[in-house]
């Protein structure tokens, strides 16, 4: 096969819509050109206040690539990826080009079937721990993607990252700016998928919550597992790669049954974010802070429909910042 068609590109968009992204911004747009699908950061989508440097749209749009190579690969069409192709249309993140045909892998098609259960669950977890051989398939699916992923084990480590987050998320809350732009958006997270109200015994730091107290023994959970992933560089196209790598990770949790958060504050602040660095004692940036256990059932928070996110394949995309 030459190249893809309209029906490869709703397949691949109906499944990379799917992949997370701050405050649900959903900020990615979608094409055919020239027989490749390319996947595209949208402007219009951007959080100026929040995501000064473009960060947090190149994370969500390389989750969103993710997803659409394992859409394509569970069809039989796998695709070759190139990340940022363009220098001179910085808006473009991906470019999928078709590779040769094959049937979907096991693996494949495992992840590609927990798309549509993946979702972020913000309520108290159980403490169960997880087992060790799914830690270890987090680890191989960060390390699969060109990146890593460190688990923090034991009390100390995690109280040390505790107090790091919440510096972060109280340095964020005297930002009038962020507040500002966390209310416009607040009607992207729908109140079934909020945080209960924060108490003071909460080990990590939440956003948009909803009105409700916890009952009586519904804490969070008091050693909760919490992996930060990163990479080995700091670039435009590393963090599209941490993208990737980032839904590899949640879709494998998933997979295994398990449920997952986004804990993004450390990352947004950049002292928080180097104090993060540096306590980890690892080669490499850190991108995004995920959290890990067993929940009651929660539902997928609302998507921009396919026809939404489709744009002509002339059509030039203005880059976000550090692209």
């Amino acid at each position: 096969m030459d190249s893809y068609t309209e029906a490869d590109l709703h397949r691949a968009v109906e499944a990379a819509v799917r992949a997370p992204s701050l405050h649900n911004s959903q900020p990615w747009l979608f094409r055919l050109a020239g027989g490749a699908i390319e996947i595209l950061a949208d402007p219009a989508r951007r959080l100026p206040a929040i995501d000064r440097t473009g960060w947090a749209a190149r994370l969500a749009v390389g989750a969103a690539t993710y997803n659409a190579r394992l859409a394509l690969a569970a069809s039989g069409r796998p695709a070759e990826v190139r990340l940022h192709p363009e220098p001179r249309e910085p808006g473009l993140i991906a470019r999928l080009t078709p590779a040769r045909e094959r049937p979907p892998t096991y693996a494949e098609t495992e992840l590609f079937d927990a798309v549509p259960r993946r979702h972020s669950n913000r309520q108290p977890f159980w403490p169960d721990p997880v087992p060790t051989e799914v830690r270890v398939r987090l680890i191989d699916a960060a390390r699969s993607e060109s990146s890593w992923l460190a688990l923090l084990v034991g009390t100390v480590a995690v109280a040390g990252f505790s107090e790091i987050a919440h510096s972060a998320d109280r340095v964020l809350q005297r930002d009038t700016a962020y507040l500002a732009e966390m209310e416009t958006w607040r009607h992207a997270i729908p109140d079934y998928a909020r945080a209960p109200l924060a108490e003071p015994q909460d080990i990590l730091p939440q956003r948009f919550f909803n009105e409700r107290r916890r009952a009586p023994g519904h804490d969070y959970e008091p050693e909760p597992l919490v992996g930060i992933l990163g990479v080995p560089g700091d670039t435009a196209a590393d963090q599209s790669n941490a993208g990737q790598a980032m839904q590899k990770v949640l879709l494998t949790a998933t997979a295994a049954g398990l449920d997952t958060s986004l804990i993004s504050q450390p990352i947004e602040v950049p002292a928080a974010r180097d104090q993060l660095r540096r306590s980890l004692g690892r080669p490499g940036h850190p991108q995004i802070v995920i959290r890990f256990g067993y929940g009651m059932p929660s539902r997928p928070t609302p998507r921009r429909e396919v026809s939404e996110v489709l744009t002509g394949s002339g059509t030039l995309v203005p880059g976000i910042p550090g692209t």
